[in-house]
């Protein structure tokens, strides 16, 4: 499915019914894939509420309740004091590491009232004792980067669990079976990382457009030669997964004069955002690649998105196209990248993420001169991970005490 967007509409947010995706991504890892279906673009204006996967109109009786339902430290403020009666304790397990620095607003205090910190550790023997387990935790918060196995054994040592949070974005890394056939609620820190990783995104485009390798090699020459370059103004980014991360690069996309096309697993009838010229349903991929010149992939890791960006969809990528992948690694077959960046199918890859990580010292990637590599830290800024921390302190746990809402829900069935 495939829509054109008016630019004179606000974006506008609320939470999308689960999908199955499973039988739109295999195909396109198919040879043949099936045609967009276009369909009319509603002109109802839409309420800005924030920055999920959909839209919801003033007068739906949803706005006031989805308001707040995920947070975007561009757009949102935080809220300096939440008022009314707490409801219920939030008693917190830190499946942490005890030493992460980033953690010190959550370890040493103070927490919102109502809410206690029970114990820190990595491991299920790091909570198993009397004390924890008689005072009945009902929440942990997650940033430990093995928590996988741990958080299901916590789940099933302490069944009076309600509410799991993680520090970060994605959720792949705490992704399991175990988690998600539990009834507790997930949430994640969507929105805290956004603007940096659209910084990058439009560095990428402008180290291939105006050839900056060529730049340092004739600095390092002392070789003064002039040489074309080419504008990012004009230019179209398609952003394979058109969320919060998506998003943000589309404004700045904007804000240099680029065409954006945006692809999502479902669109509201309704979808109209004033950062995306066209968008796609997951059928679309293959238009998309075909008409961009620069690929964003900013779609999280899920079963359904492994290997989405495969050979024969690269096969449909122009000539000069630039791959910038800032999700997660996986998500692109990168043998099938590798080959097609030696081979000059493509013009290059910008790679704040790889299939492994640290990228191996053999790895091909390193060797090729039309790649630029970055250590998965383009979202790293020095406050980065202490303001998502901190996001959970000052946002959701008092909303959990109170029986609010809490912020950035994630969809268990989806993934993400």
């Amino acid at each position: 499915m495939h829509m054109n967007i008016p630019a004179c509409y606000s974006f506008a947010i609320a939470s999308l019914a689960p999908l199955q995706l499973r039988s739109a991504a295999t195909a396109f890892r198919s040879v043949s894939y099936p045609s967009p279906r276009v369909v009319p673009t509603s002109l109802r204006p839409s309420v800005c509420v924030g920055n999920n996967n959909s839209l919801i109109s003033n007068n739906s009786p949803a706005t006031s309740l989805r308001m707040m339902s995920y947070w975007n430290r561009e757009t949102c403020q935080p809220t300096s004091q939440y008022e009314g009666e707490i409801t219920k304790e939030a008693r917190v397990l830190a499946l942490c590491d005890p030493l992460d620095p980033y953690n010190k607003p959550l370890y040493d205090g103070p927490l919102p009232e109502g809410s206690k910190l029970l114990a820190v550790g990595s491991t299920l023997a790091d909570f198993d004792n009397e004390s924890i387990i008689n005072q009945d935790p009902n929440v942990i918060f997650v940033s430990h980067p093995n928590a996988r196995g741990p958080l299901v054994e916590l789940l099933n040592k302490f069944p009076s669990v309600e509410w799991v949070h993680t520090r970060s974005a994605g959720v792949d890394f705490i992704a399991s079976d175990g988690l998600f056939s539990s009834p507790v609620q997930l949430t994640n820190a969507k929105g805290m990382f956004s603007s940096t990783l659209a910084e990058y995104c439009m560095m990428a485009c402008a180290y291939f457009a105006k050839d900056l390798p060529r730049l340092m090699r004739q600095k390092n020459d002392v070789n003064w030669e002039q040489y074309p370059v080419l504008e990012i103004r004009g230019a179209t980014l398609g952003v394979v997964g058109f969320g919060d991360i998506g998003r943000s690069s589309a404004k700045l996309a904007k804000a240099y004069g680029m065409k954006v096309l945006g692809l999502k697993r479902s669109i509201p009838e309704s979808f109209s955002d004033p950062y995306c010229d066209e968008i796609y349903d997951m059928n679309g991929l293959v238009e998309l690649v075909q008409k961009s010149d620069y690929i964003l992939i900013a779609t999280p890791l899920t079963e359904q998105t492994r290997g989405l960006i495969s050979k024969e969809v690269l096969q449909h990528c122009k000539k000069t196209a630039v791959i910038i992948n800032v999700g997660r690694g996986p998500i692109i077959d990168e043998e099938a990248l590798i080959e097609a960046l030696a081979n000059g199918d493509i013009k290059g890859a910008g790679l704040d993420v790889m299939t492994v990580e640290p990228l191996p010292k053999d790895s091909q990637l390193w060797k090729l001169d039309n790649v630029l590599l970055s250590p998965h830290n383009m979202d790293m800024t020095l406050s980065f991970m202490q303001e998502s921390t901190e996001f959970f302190i000052n946002e959701n746990l008092p909303r959990y005490v109170r029986g609010i809402e809490l912020l950035n829900p994630v969809d268990k069935s989806a993934g993400y």
